[in-house]
């Protein structure tokens, strides 16, 4: 709905008048929580009184004690013919009468004032008001800078082909998913990274450099020289002119990345004392990088012995559980297995001190911005072969075989990540329940049969709702169907909400 403003509504100078002491005291407790006892008054009385619901769009009625769901607000307040009701997330308020959201300047000043005098200053809640040029300033820029970009639902800014330089796709298909990635394009663009190392070694003054020049609005194909040369400095174990695996180009990629963020940016901070998650500065980090908790449980005394180490991506295994079992057909069939408990046969159990059966199993403890899938579909394995000979003696040789897993494994638009998080008292107790929804915005394939060989591509999603396919310097229109139709190696979700510490 849209927001009404205040000379539109005619009921709010009443309730201005007779009540308003009723929205500042309601904004101060269940929006801002100015201070601990308002946060524990929310968790206990912030649930719809109909149906129990803990949110999300909980609201509470400014003329009595109530509070509801989007639906029951709205049943609540027509049948006790009260006018308005507060949004406890945002704090707007809604005018039953009118149907629709109000802004007015005097609710608008309480708001801020509370805001302001809160024990801890959540930034969500803080008004930031844009900066508007005056005309004169509008006019001498524009007199200055004749030659605009101006980007429109249909622009192709950002999009740009990457030549091959000689079985190179495994780079231009990261490169491209790099580029995309809308955190990172925000962070570059900004111009954040200041380098203090030696002119041209470093691999984020690159990648800085690449990102303005995706985004310069043209259209001529790129060509990744200096890159590849800082990768094969920086990670010798892919040097070379052959192919590489695509998923190990990005990890190595993400690794140096990581360490010429940290040098520059070496400050750390705990999320948890009692988890003992350090989290990096660096903007690799703070996008990529998420807790994966490893649960071992004694079957005789049910002790639980937890580790939390950080990760970057997820590998998925496409292959049957067993023999003869049924291999996973989608993304959910394959989280679902990746975080189903794991029998490891008898360990010594650290609390009874004795080899009992014990259960393994994985969990995600913070969930990364960007979370990447990827799904296995490389097995290798070794041959027993015979090789006769003339003399007595026997001569075994070991052959090392490579196997494409063809299975077709179907992965969504948007994903809810909220099944395969680790349980605590602390999540279940709160009352708005965490958003961990994630939308999909590239995707990776591989033509061919071995890891070494074939070719790869990349979907990117362009903006909103366009998609394109990128095929090294040939840059296609695409639809969602067929990004969600293809065979899919890599696959890049970015988280939907962002929260903030």
């Amino acid at each position: 709905m849209d927001i009404v403003d205040e000379d539109c509504c005619q009921h709010i100078e009443d309730y201005k008048r007779d009540d308003i002491n009723t929205f500042r005291v309601v904004h101060a407790i269940f929006v801002v929580c100015t201070d601990e006892k308002s946060k524990q008054t929310k968790l206990k009385n912030a649930f719809c009184h109909v149906c129990q619901r803990l949110g999300p769009h909980l609201h509470a009625c400014l003329h009595c004690v109530f509070f509801g769901c989007h639906k029951h607000i709205r049943e609540h307040t027509a049948d006790m013919k009260h006018c308005f009701s507060m949004d406890l997330t945002y704090g707007q308020v809604h005018c039953t009468k009118c149907d629709d959201y109000i802004y007015d300047s005097k609710l608008d000043e309480i708001a801020m004032t509370n805001k302001m005098s809160a024990a801890k200053c959540n930034k969500r809640l803080l008004n930031w008001t844009s900066w508007e040029p005056l005309e004169e300033d509008r006019g001498d820029f524009l007199n200055c800078n004749p030659k605009r970009i101006c980007i429109t639902p249909d622009s192709t800014i950002g999009l740009r082909g990457l030549l091959n330089l000689g079985s190179t796709c495994f780079m231009n298909c990261i490169v491209q998913a790099l580029m995309h990635t809308p955190l990172l394009r925000d962070y570059f663009l900004s111009e954040r990274h200041k380098c203090n190392g030696l002119p041209g070694t470093c691999l984020v003054c690159e990648l800085s450099r690449l990102f303005q020049e995706f985004y310069r609005g043209q259209r001529v194909p790129l060509a990744l020289n200096k890159l590849l040369h800082l990768i094969w400095t920086h990670a010798q174990q892919l040097a070379g002119y052959e192919q590489q695996d695509a998923h190990e180009f990005f990890i190595e990629t993400l690794g140096v990345l990581h360490k010429h963020c940290e040098e520059l940016s070496p400050q750390h901070s705990t999320i948890s004392t009692t988890e003992k998650i350090t989290k990096c500065a660096s903007i690799i980090d703070q996008i990529f990088a998420g807790g994966l908790q490893s649960d071992l449980v004694c079957q005789k005394c049910n002790a639980v012995s937890t580790t939390i180490d950080p990760t970057w991506d997820f590998s998925l295994d496409l292959g049957p559980v067993s023999l003869g079992g049924r291999p996973p057909s989608s993304l959910i069939d394959c989280l679902e297995r990746y975080t189903r408990p794991e029998h490891l046969g008898s360990i010594k159990c650290s609390s009874c001190q004795s080899y009992q059966e014990s259960t393994k199993q994985l969990t995600l403890k913070t969930l990364p911005i960007v979370v990447s899938f990827h799904l296995k579909r490389f097995q290798h394995s070794k041959e027993v072969r015979f090789l006769p000979t003339k003399s007595s003696l026997n001569v075994f040789f070991f052959i090392q075989k490579e196997k494409k897993i063809l299975t077709s494994i179907s992965f969504p638009e948007m994903l809810d990540m909220t099944p395969f998080m680790s349980r605590n008292k602390t999540s279940s107790s709160y009352p708005i329940p965490p958003d961990n929804r994630y939308s999909l915005f590239a995707v990776i394939n591989h033509l061919g049969s071995s890891i070494n060989a074939g070719h790869y591509t990349a979907y990117v999603r362009q903006q909103r709702d366009y998609w394109y396919k990128c095929d090294d310097h040939v840059i296609t229109r695409a639809n969602l169907k067929e990004v969600l139709d293809s065979e899919g190696y890599l696959l890049f979700y970015h988280k939907h909400n962002l929260g903030y510490e």
